[in-house]
């Protein structure tokens, strides 16, 4: 039985691989439900971002069960695929494995190094593992290790310093590539986090107009609420695209909800006035021959990589530290685990007492109901007891003795307080 981390993310697989495997809402309980049903699969949690799907397992083989599931995963024309994602899977055993849920939770791993919102989707993959009931002892405590980690990294080095993240890079990529937000109309689909971030920093920037379109109405009401923006029903896109110089888009959409054709007759509505299109999703939001029309730019989560660079220099400093502070809670894991195993026998002459003492007590409460003395019942009480927990010990002292084996009794005296010391008489005892 051993740990597992394997998945793909933004540094293995294209956009369009990662697609393939992205779960959201629904579907994670689904999938897990699934995962658990693996017969070598003890327990496992599922973690989907924008830029990764990975699993994370206690599992009797090696690792091959789920591999295979997330390669043939959804089992349609990707089931056929399943080969060619194989090849952009990464695996980790072991250490190697808490080492890449410690990496991950502090944002080592991210596209945008150092980003904060990783540590709050790794604790939403828990939870959602927890609820599931996929989540057993040894997973949750990788898991909460991973929480410690993470919060120790960001508070005892800068990694976590003017922390940016996709959104914040693709609305700086709108500025400096495009237009400036004073002068440009934008709308954001979607309204989660991504979506939440993209509206704050436009806001910021003094964005000339801020449209809002979601599936749920209520929800894109209340963002353009919080950052003084125009709300508007999904079904209503196609009415309102043409008003829209950039376009931020990130939902949990399985399919496009922003097709060439309605790109084509926004183009058409502004007089072929360009567009920027900036899909933030995973699966994409905006249809990949979108590109091909003329007088659009269109950008993926993937294209934001050029724009890392500077981010990158800055925080390598802080990055080695926060890998030295992964590397010492990674060895006090293995401590922890190590020290759990050596434990085990505490553990079993614990319950062994529990069990004995429930017993006693339940019997006691019989004398005590049957009107027997309750002095005479606590004697008999603790002389039955005292006895019991000794037996077994006493037995094996005894074994060992006769063996001529003194180990067991050398580590008992270990255990036992000292004999106490003769008192020494002084002057003023009275003679005997």
């Amino acid at each position: 039985m051993s740990l597992f981390a394997l998945g793909i993310n933004h540094q293995t697989a294209p956009v369009a691989l990662r697609e393939r495997v992205a779960f959201a809402g629904d579907a994670l309980g689904a999938a897990l439900a699934q995962l658990r049903a693996l017969p070598p699969v003890r327990e496992v949690a599922l973690l989907s971002t924008c830029n990764r799907t990975e699993l994370y397992a206690v599992s009797d083989d090696d690792g091959s069960a789920l591999a295979n599931w997330l390669a043939t995963h959804p089992g349609d024309d990707a089931a056929a695929q399943g080969g060619t994602l194989h090849a952009y899977l990464y695996r980790h055993q072991g250490a190697e494995a808490v080492r890449h849920l410690f990496r991950v939770a502090t944002g080592l791993d991210s596209l945008v190094l150092g980003e904060p919102q990783i540590l709050g989707q790794v604790k939403q993959a828990w939870a959602t593992a927890r609820q599931a009931g996929t989540l057993g002892n040894e997973l949750d405590r990788v898991f909460q290790h991973a929480f410690v980690t993470a919060k120790r990294a960001r508070s005892e080095t800068r990694i976590g310093n003017s922390p940016v993240s996709v959104a914040s890079l693709a609305v700086r990529l709108a500025q400096e590539s495009f237009a400036s937000p004073a002068d440009s109309v934008a709308l954001l689909v979607g309204a989660g986090e991504t979506i939440e971030l993209a509206a704050r920093h436009l806001a910021q920037a003094n964005v000339k107009r801020l449209l809002i379109a979601n599936r749920t109405y209520a929800h894109a009401q209340e963002l353009a609420g919080r950052h003084g923006g125009i709300a508007l029903p999904l079904d209503e896109l196609d009415r309102h695209l043409f008003l829209a110089d950039v376009v931020f888009s990130a939902t949990a959409s399985r399919e496009p909800v922003i097709r060439r054709e309605q790109v084509a007759a926004a183009l058409s509505a502004r007089k072929h006035r360009p567009m920027l299109l900036m899909d933030l999703a995973v699966p994409r939001d905006i249809a990949p021959d979108v590109a091909d029309l003329n007088d659009v730019f269109l950008y993926t989560v993937d294209d934001l990589e050029r724009t890392l660079d500077s981010n990158r220099r800055g925080r390598r400093e802080a990055a080695s530290d926060a890998e030295a502070i992964i590397d010492l809670q990674v060895t006090r894991f293995r401590e922890s685990v190590a020290a759990r195993g050596r434990l085990a026998p505490v553990k079993r002459l614990r319950a062994h007492g529990e069990a004995l003492r429930g017993q006693a007590l339940a019997r006691a409460r019989q004398q005590l109901a049957a009107g027997q003395s309750p002095d005479a019942v606590l004697e008999l009480l603790a002389h039955t007891l005292t006895n019991r927990l000794l037996h077994l010990p006493t037995a094996a002292l005894r074994e060992a003795a006769l063996r001529g084996d003194d180990t067991l009794a050398d580590s008992l005296d270990a255990l036992l307080p000292p004999d106490p010391a003769p008192r020494t008489p002084d002057a003023a005892d009275p003679a005997p």
